[in-house]
Parts: structure tokens; C-alpha cells; sequence
């Protein structure tokens, strides 16, 4: 599977704009670790692409729903294991499969992530990525009232096992979202 291959099978099965620019600053994201682990930017930016492609049409998550129909129809198209099992172990509690690889790691440690950053920069009167900084981050963060059904606990436990500092990681992930602010809608 090819970006253009992903990007198609991304707009086929997703209609919602918010949910396909979650899946562009995934991708941005993890393009951007890929180098720090020696991995293919292509495939890993593949990946953050389609992790949640599913998930309109499978809302729930579940081993009836997202992600496990979304591998099957991944498998089905002749996509890599090494993309399908890194899909699936983002959602580990409910498909058994445990993010062991760097690949697989740094999608948990990313996904939730960029959409705590998204609502950090809405929040802002700008509106723009472009304002946003890692101290702003970092104080939304301590408000367990902001963003409450982010996970931190979660990025913070995929960020430790990668053996990135959170802030360093935040930052990263930060990095990558505002290069590509434009195509994620948040240049405000």
C-alpha cells in the first residue's frame, strides 16, 4: 500500500472531516519518529494514516467493530502484516495484541496525543497550531477537567516504554503537527 493507496481508503470509508485530519496528524506524527527508530517514514506515516479508517462505519470498539474490521479489510487488500498488527495493537484491550515493536509503540504514544493538541489549539483565539508551545500544553494537561477523555496516563506509559521524556515527546509530536498545520486545518 501506497500513501495515495491510503489516503483513497481513507476518504472511501471516512466522511467526517475531523476524524480524516486526526488521521493526517497521526501520520504527521509518526513520519516524523520514524527516523528516530530507523524506520521507513513511508510506511510508518501509512500506518497513522489509516489506524482509524474504520472506525466511522465500526464505531464501536470492540472485536465486532474497530479496529478488527478494519484489519480484515486491510488483509483483504494485500496490506502488510507489519501495518495490520501495529493497527491492532493500538487498541490492545480489545484485540490481545500488546504494541511491541517501535512502529507499533509509537502509534499508542502518538494517536491519543495530536487530538490533546488539536483541542489545545482550538481553545486558543487564534486557533493556530502556530501558537501553541509546549508550556501551553503542559499546563492543559495538569486541568484533568480539559480534554477528559484523553488518556494520559496512556501517552505518558507509550511514551515512558519508547523511552522518551513526555516533554520531548509532546514536543515532537507538536513539531510535526505544525509543519503540517495547513493540511490538519490549524493555522487558525
Amino acid at each position: 500500500m501506497n500513501r495515495e493507496q491510503a489516503w483513497n481508503l481513507v476518504t472511501e470509508y471516512t466522511a467526517s472531516e475531523s476524524l480524516r485530519r486526526h488521521m493526517l496528524a497521526v501520520e504527521s506524527a509518526m513520519r516524523a519518529y520514524a527516523p528516530r527508530f530507523g524506520g521507513d517514514p513511508e510506511v510508518w506515516g501509512i500506518v497513522g494514516l489509516v489506524h482509524d479508517f474504520d472506525y466511522e462505519q465500526n464505531p464501536d470498539i470492540s472485536v465486532e467493530g474497530h479496529p478488527v474490521v478494519g484489519s480484515k479489510i486491510l488483509r483483504e487488500k494485500g496490506v502488510s502484516e507489519d501495518i495490520i498488527r501495529a493497527i491492532l495493537a493500538h487498541a490492545e484491550e480489545i484485540t490481545g495484541v500488546k504494541p511491541e515493536t517501535d512502529m507499533e509503540k509509537t502509534l499508542v504514544a502518538v494517536d491519543e496525543l495530536t487530538g490533546f493538541i488539536v483541542a489545545v489549539t482550538l481553545v486558543r483565539p487564534s486557533k493556530s497550531i502556530l501558537d501553541v508551545n509546549l508550556k501551553s500544553v503542559k499546563k492543559k494537561w495538569k486541568d484533568k477537567a480539559f480534554a477528559a477523555p484523553v488518556n494520559r496516563e496512556e501517552i505518558e506509559h507509550a511514551s515512558s516504554s519508547l523511552g522518551i521524556p513526555l516533554d520531548e515527546h509532546i514536543q515532537t509530536v507538536l513539531d510535526a503537527m505544525k509543519a503540517d498545520a495547513e493540511t490538519l486545518g490549524l493555522v487558525g
